[in-house]
């Protein structure tokens, strides 16, 4: 069932991580697992009040893209480049990294402890956190099948 990875599930998440390293080759696309890490680390960081996300389209093409890509099974192509090359390590190896990935995700779920709060997302706007673990959970799952954790076909 698609997404198969759950955030919402810290064990899940964490075990699948464990499976991941440094040599692990992409299936697709041109980050190394660390890039790719530190990438989800920087997504989570708009969702977990560190970072203050910004709407970067009209809101009517983000609400019509929401219902596309939040209330529908559909997937994240593979191959699709939104955001600049991550260029040089922020974190030191991907131990680091792995370990900062589980800390921003529990601050998730803190953050999101506050009833009625929402956050941005640059292509979609305001989304509550019911909404966030399901793009969340799409992006991870189509990160972690990116690098051979999960098998993401149906």
């Amino acid at each position: 069932m698609f997404p198969c990875v759950n955030i919402a599930d810290y064990a899940q998440v964490s075990a699948l991580l464990n499976c991941l390293t440094a040599d692990c080759k992409p299936q697709w696309g041109k980050m190394t697992s660390q890039q790719m890490v530190e990438h989800l680390i920087d997504q989570l960081e708009y969702t977990n009040g560190r970072k203050t996300p910004t709407l970067d389209v009209p809101e009517a093409d983000a609400a019509v893209a929401k219902q596309q890509w939040i209330f529908t099974p559909l997937r994240i192509p593979k191959g699709l480049v939104l955001v600049p090359s991550l260029g040089e390590y922020f974190y030191a190896d991907l131990a680091a990294a792995k370990k900062q990935l589980l800390t921003e995700l529990t601050d998730f779920h803190h953050h999101f402890s506050t009833p009625g709060i929402t956050e941005i997302h640059g292509g979609f706007g305001a989304m509550n956190y019911a909404e966030w673990i399901n793009w969340h959970s799409k992006h991870f799952t189509h990160h972690f099948a990116q690098f051979g954790l999960v098998n993401d076909e149906d």
